[in-house]
């Protein structure tokens, strides 16, 4: 079965949201999954090599996939909004993905700024995602003690070395993270899991088969 990838643009709050769509190749979907991209204002875009190997690990697993870039990123139109404005381009995202397979159940994945996007989007959504997982979630910026009432299964992977969320921070608020958790380091060399990519992805698509197994 050939893959479909599909360039298209989504109505956003700010503009039109430059976007990717992809289905997997060997099987109907099972389920959807929206990516998010790093910092838009340090050179995140949905082309982001982490953001990739997210969004073909999930392929694999079985999802359709969309990847988009927030406002004022590639061809998406508006200006950076730090935060807010970002969670409500992820909203209109992932209202157009879901509209458009209107039957299946849907997770969200994103990578650092991403990450924490997709966080406070996912565990405020009704109904709630199968699953969020968080690439590097850094732990040096903002708040996020609203992952103590989550109850959206979340998973955490993160680099050995982070310097945007360094392991030992990493470790100890996810204590306090709400139950059902998981969190999974990498060795790696960097945020961007450097030299360790291949591993990554595989991390990836081995929890979300194993979730799905679960859930069937």
């Amino acid at each position: 079965m050939p893959r479909k990838i599909e360039s298209l643009f989504i109505d956003g709050p700010a503009g039109r949201l430059e976007a990717l769509l992809e289905e997997p190749e060997e099987a109907a979907p099972v389920e959807l999954c929206l990516v998010c991209h790093p910092h838009p204002l340090f050179g995140g875009t949905m082309h982001n090599k982490v953001v990739y190997r997210m969004a073909r690990a999930m392929r694999r697993a079985g999802a359709v996939v969309l990847r988009f870039n927030f406002r004022g990123v590639g061809l998406s139109e508006g200006e950076h909004a730090h935060g807010p404005g970002e969670m409500e381009d992820a909203r209109a995202a992932l209202a157009a993905l879901r509209g458009r397979y209107p039957e299946l159940p849907y997770s969200m994945a994103g990578f650092s700024f991403g990450s924490r996007i997709v966080m406070k989007l996912g565990c405020s959504l009704t109904p709630p995602p199968v699953r969020l997982i968080a690439a590097g979630f850094p732990t040096s910026r903002g708040r996020f003690d609203y992952l103590a009432h989550c109850g959206v299964p979340k998973f955490f992977v993160h680099s050995t070395i982070d310097e945007h969320g360094p392991k030992p921070d990493l470790e100890a608020a996810f204590e306090w993270f709400a139950e059902p958790k998981q969190l999974d380091f990498i060795e790696a060399g960097d945020h961007f899991f450097a030299g360790a990519l291949d591993q990554f992805e595989e991390k990836i698509f081995a929890l979300a088969k194993a979730q799905s197994r679960e859930g069937s």
